[in-house]
């Protein structure tokens, strides 16, 4: 399968054989049990549907209820779709583990990431601001925003203060550290979008599984 749902746990390290250390993020990845199956036949395309993290079913539609009830699996918090590779076969309630992972050596991860709130120009984007010293009176302020002659007005497009954060964001092409089933662990170089225990999307990755110079 192309890729599963996850969650991530946080950062740590590792060392290998050697004793050289790694910087890895630790995501639980799965058990998905799939939910609903889309062949070609029907649909004109082929996926699986999986689900992730125990939800209770009285908080969902009732129309959500009956999709659960009809797959035979509990409800769940996350639905998600991933293209199912040439000739793999899935039975509807099957659970898919992090093992779909083994032998895989770069993944891409989609999270959501950290909430900033409101911000302004120098947080936001790292402006230098003005003196703060000597008579200075735009110590943070965003500076001139648009033309005074024509169009006369903001474009589209400007850096200005406002909401920062909480945006998807993808890593891509993260080395895979190690896959543990038995802990539903994924660990990957390097730092993944998103706080701890945030839902993320991992995926084999689309531009690099091949080590380059290997």
């Amino acid at each position: 399968m192309e890729g599963l749902i996850g969650k991530k746990v946080g950062m740590t390290q590792v060392y290998d054989a050697e004793g050289v250390r790694t910087c890895v993020t630790v995501i639980e990845v799965g058990p998905c049990p799939v939910v609903q199956l889309k062949t070609l036949e029907k649909d004109g395309y082929a996926a699986a549907q999986v689900g992730f993290g125990a939800q209770k079913a009285s908080r969902l539609a009732k129309a959500q209820q009956k999709h659960f009830e009809k797959a035979g699996v509990e409800a769940m918090k996350v639905l998600k779709e991933f293209a199912l590779d040439e000739g793999e076969a899935l039975e509807v309630g099957k659970a898919v583990t992090v093992a779909n992972f083994e032998g895989v050596k770069y993944v891409d991860v989609t999270g959501i990431t950290k909430g900033k709130g409101f911000a302004g120009v120098i947080k936001r984007y790292g402006f230098a601001g003005g003196n703060m010293t000597h008579g200075g009176h735009s110590k943070r302020r965003t500076g001139g925003l648009a033309a005074r002659d024509l169009p006369g007005w903001i474009e589209k497009g400007k850096k200005m203060p406002g909401h920062m954060g909480a945006v998807s964001r993808k890593a891509m092409n993260l080395e895979v550290v190690a896959v543990r089933p038995e802990d539903n662990a994924l660990l990957v170089k390097g730092s993944v979008p998103g706080a701890r225990n945030g839902i993320v999307i991992v995926r084999k990755s689309l531009k690099n599984n091949v080590k380059k110079g290997a």
